[in-house]
């Protein structure tokens, strides 16, 4: 019995099609197999390793937090110096109102919780999505999504969910005084790198203003320098009344936040309190190798090299079977090959000559970098 044998028997999947690739170590931008063959990783482990495998940084924190101490208790009753000294250095990047952090295991668990906030804080119940967004795969976040093909096996989800167009401001007429909150993606990840009209976003912020909704950003993708910026956010005329980070927070270990304010937060631990809870929210190893990413960011040139880089990148993309490269400002890009089944028959052919490329769940068509 081999590993490779073992996987297959014994590692439930989410697919009928498993890339069956057996890394035996990291580096850089590099995996590596048990023949020592380097592949050029262009998945990052679906946007989490934004500064590549093995950061010294990153493995230098993880070593000396793991020396002090792991799991002691339920998140928000102990005060551990990672999660604070994070929830610190982020919030000081953030607009004054995004004061406080909740942090949890995945980017999925951050929408439940603003679902919830939303609901609680607002005492409203409507809440808005965009058509071919992607959010998570819980039940609340699933709820989220518009695409029946991949719901109806799960069904009911939660009542009271509307979605409307993205970028497509005719559509925002359905935010109204009985809407909660709106969920959206600054930029749509599993669409296929979407990026949003700057207009639509600033009517839908004062749609929003108008009628008491809160703006939830989803930058579980878009964070923390995939983007060109910390928050893409940022590149716009808006500012979200909550946030949701994930994915690439947890510098390869699982973590996640939802950012509001206080006041806001106030109304989940109280009437009855304890009713949001999570065990491992905000693990101090997890917390201390967000930390030190963090400040990989912040005091490197890294994000502005991305752009840089970027654009280097997408200058030499000529192909006569690209048909559209949809690329955010740092190194988060999909290459539109307009046919679902050379997607298909390209990454292996990649996988053969070393270069590890996947496509989108909203977007067969295209590869994602």
């Amino acid at each position: 019995m081999t590993i490779r044998s073992s996987f297959f028997d014994h590692i439930a999947k989410t697919s009928p099609f498993s890339l069956g690739f057996e890394p035996t170590s990291a580096k850089g931008s590099y995996l590596f197999d048990h023949d020592g063959k380097g592949y050029l990783d262009f998945i990052s482990g679906i946007g989490v390793s934004n500064l590549g495998h093995g950061h010294p940084d990153i493995l230098n924190a993880i070593h000396t937090q793991a020396d002090l101490y792991l799991h002691t208790m339920v998140y928000g009753e102990h005060i551990q110096s990672p999660q604070v000294l994070l929830a610190e250095k982020l919030t000081d990047h953030l607009p004054d109102q995004l004061n406080q952090v909740y942090f949890l295991s995945s980017g999925t668990e951050a929408i439940e919780t603003a679902m919830k906030l939303s609901r609680k804080s607002s005492g409203r119940s409507k809440i808005v999505s965009c058509k071919n967004a992607y959010h998570g795969s819980s039940f609340g976040s699933m709820s989220l999504m518009s695409d029946h093909t991949k719901t109806s096996g799960y069904t009911p989800l939660l009542p009271d969910i509307d979605h409307i167009e993205f970028n497509a401001i005719e559509s925002l007429d359905k935010i109204d005084e009985t809407v909660a909150a709106v969920i959206i993606e600054i930029i749509q990840a599993e669409a296929g790198i979407q990026l949003p009209d700057k207009n639509f976003l600033v009517t839908l912020q004062d749609a929003c203003r108008r009628y008491g909704v809160l703006l939830v950003l989803d930058e579980i993708q878009s964070a923390m320098g995939r983007s060109g910026s910390l928050f893409a956010f940022t590149q716009y005329a808006i500012q979200p009344d909550i946030l949701v980070l994930g994915k690439s927070l947890g510098g390869g270990l699982p973590l996640a936040a939802c950012i509001s304010s206080e006041d806001h937060f106030a109304s989940i631990s109280n009437d009855p309190p304890l009713t949001h809870m999570t065990t491992f929210g905000g693990h101090p190893l997890c917390s201390a190798a967000g930390l030190a990413a963090l400040n990989v960011l912040l005091e490197t040139d890294i994000i502005n090299e991305s752009q840089i880089k970027s654009k280097r990148f997408t200058d030499r993309l000529n192909h006569s079977s690209i048909k559209e490269i949809r690329a955010a400002p740092g190194l988060w890009m999909a290459i539109d090959l307009g046919d679902a089944a050379l997607v298909q028959k390209l990454i292996p052919q990649a996988q053969a000559d070393g270069y590890l490329i996947d496509w989108f769940l909203f977007n067969d068509q295209s590869i994602r970098i």
